[in-house]
Parts: C-alpha cells; sequence; structure tokens
C-alpha cells in the first residue's frame, strides 16, 4: 500500500493521472455534443472514420447524379410541353383544312382559312424553337440524343431527340390552304404530322418516367446510404449529454480529490522537527 511521506505523494500522483484521464473523457464528450458526431476523426476510431469517409463520397457521387437527372428531366419535360402545344395546334390545323377543303368556299372565306393556317404554322414553329432548356432542345433539326448519367458506376439513360422542325414545320410550310385542292392535299400532311408529334410524345414520355424513376431510386440510394453513416458517425445526443454530466461531476470530484491529496505532505510537515 502506497505511503505518503513529506518527499513523494503517490495519492496525489493518482489523483493527477485520473484527473487526466477524467479530463480527457470529457473533451470527448464535449466534442461529440458540440458535432453531433461520435467518429470525427481518424483517431476517434479509424475504421469507423474509413467507413464514413467512403459513404460521404458516395452521398456526393450520388447528388452528382440526381442533379444531371434533374437537368435530363427538365431537357425532357420543356420537349413535351413543346410537343403537347404542337400537338394541340394540329388539331386545330386539321379543322381548317377539312374547311378549307369544301368547294363551295367563296374567295375570301378561302384566304382567310390559309391565312389562319399561315399564323398557326408559324405558332407551330415557334413551339418547336422556344422548347429550350439550359441549352438544349430535342425538337429542333439536327438535334442529337442526349445522354444522362443515372448512377454512380457511369449507367447512362437516353432522351431520343425528335427532329420536329423537318418532320412537321418545314411540311406545313409546304404545304397550303389557298384552293380547295391544296387543302384536300394539305389534310394528308397534317395526318402524318399528327402521327409523327404523336410518335414524338410517346418517345419523350417514356424517356422522361424512365429518368424520373431512376430519380426516385437515387433518392431511396442516398437515404439508405444517410441511414447507414447516420448509425456509424451520429453520436446519439441525449445519452452524450447525461454522460457529460456525470463528467463534469467526476471532473470536480477529482480536482478535489487531488487538493486533499497535495495538502498532506503539508500535514506532515507540521509534525517533523526543523533541522
Amino acid at each position: 500500500m502506497p505511503v505518503n511521506s513529506v518527499n513523494t505523494n503517490p495519492a496525489a500522483a493518482l489523483s493527477v493521472r485520473n484527473l487526466g484521464a477524467t479530463n480527457e473523457g470529457l473533451d470527448a464528450t464535449r466534442n461529440r455534443v458540440a458535432t453531433g458526431l461520435q467518429v470525427f476523426n481518424a483517431l476517434t476510431d479509424a475504421s469507423s472514420f474509413v467507413i464514413g469517409e467512403g459513404a460521404s463520397s458516395e452521398l456526393k457521387s450520388i447528388a452528382a447524379v440526381q442533379q444531371g437527372i434533374a437537368n435530363g428531366r427538365g431537357v425532357g419535360q420543356v420537349a413535351l410541353a413543346g410537343a403537347t402545344e404542337v400537338s394541340n395546334l394540329l388539331t386545330d390545323l386539321r379543322a381548317k383544312a377539312i374547311s378549307a377543303a369544301s368547294p363551295g368556299n367563296s374567295e375570301s372565306q378561302q384566304a382567310l382559312l390559309e391565312e389562319d393556317f399561315r399564323n398557326a404554322v408559324g405558332q407551330v414553329r415557334a413551339f418547336i424553337d422556344n422548347a429550350n432548356f439550359n441549352g438544349r432542345n430535342l425538337l429542333q433539326a439536327g438535334a442529337n440524343d442526349l445522354g444522362v448519367i443515372s448512377d454512380t458506376e457511369g449507367g447512362t439513360l437516353s432522351l431520343g431527340a425528335q427532329d420536329l422542325e423537318t418532320d412537321v414545320a418545314d411540311a406545313l410550310d409546304a404545304a397550303s390552304l389557298a384552293t380547295p385542292g391544296d387543302a384536300a392535299s394539305a389534310l394528308g400532311v397534317i395526318d402524318s404530322a399528327i402521327q409523327r408529334v404523336g410518335s414524338a410524345l410517346g418517345g419523350l414520355g417514356a424517356d422522361v418516367r424512365a429518368l424520373g424513376a431512376q430519380d426516385r431510386f437515387s433518392t431511396a440510394i442516398s437515404d439508405a446510404v444517410q441511414e447507414g453513416l447516420g448509425s456509424i458517425v451520429d453520436a446519439d445526443l441525449g445519452r452524450e449529454a447525461t454522460r457529460l454530466q456525470a463528467q463534469q461531476a467526476k471532473q470536480q470530484l477529482s480536482i478535489l480529490t487531488l487538493s486533499i491529496a497535495n495538502a498532506q505532505p503539508n500535514i506532515l510537515t507540521a509534525f517533523t522537527p526543523a533541522a
């Protein structure tokens, strides 16, 4: 059993060690409470820290993929909106062509139908030209398919270009309702345009739905990774708050114990004869 003397004080040394350990634990708990993390560097838990860093990197990669998917969906949805408006106009154009094909029209009636037709064709071209998102337009002539990175492994989904400028707008420009005969010919052009736009709507709709499904899947993966990361590195703040109170009390007790231990040599000195 250690014996205190005037020259040595084992009790004080033990108290110093205990206080140091208490302070170290208290600092760690304070860090967990302040950061909300139970693993905040490699010194805390090297293996958990490495796993956590890997999960954080995965989350950043998923976020980048989702940003790309969002951009692709924007391009596709704007193209869909433009094609839908074109489809609606084609329905009106077909009705005008049927009216213009009537041999009983007066010259003024025929001229008015032709003027309305030209204005509507101009609107068709405007809808196609304005179906632009972030510099990409899938409906114009010469447009390329848009590849979208769909996962963190580099997989891709594609938004197919739909050349409605050539197949619809240019074809309608060449048509006319100036005479009943022209109108009868234009009716065939309009019917072909309606079929072409319907095909474009189907293709764009399928592509946009695929991107939406992939985005939901990416979100599910992100949520799972985030939950796993939290179980590894997040601190239980309720438990840590309780631990902090206990360690603060222990620190005060350690300081008191050290103070008592340091006082013992002074007591012994009082009974030691002067040299």
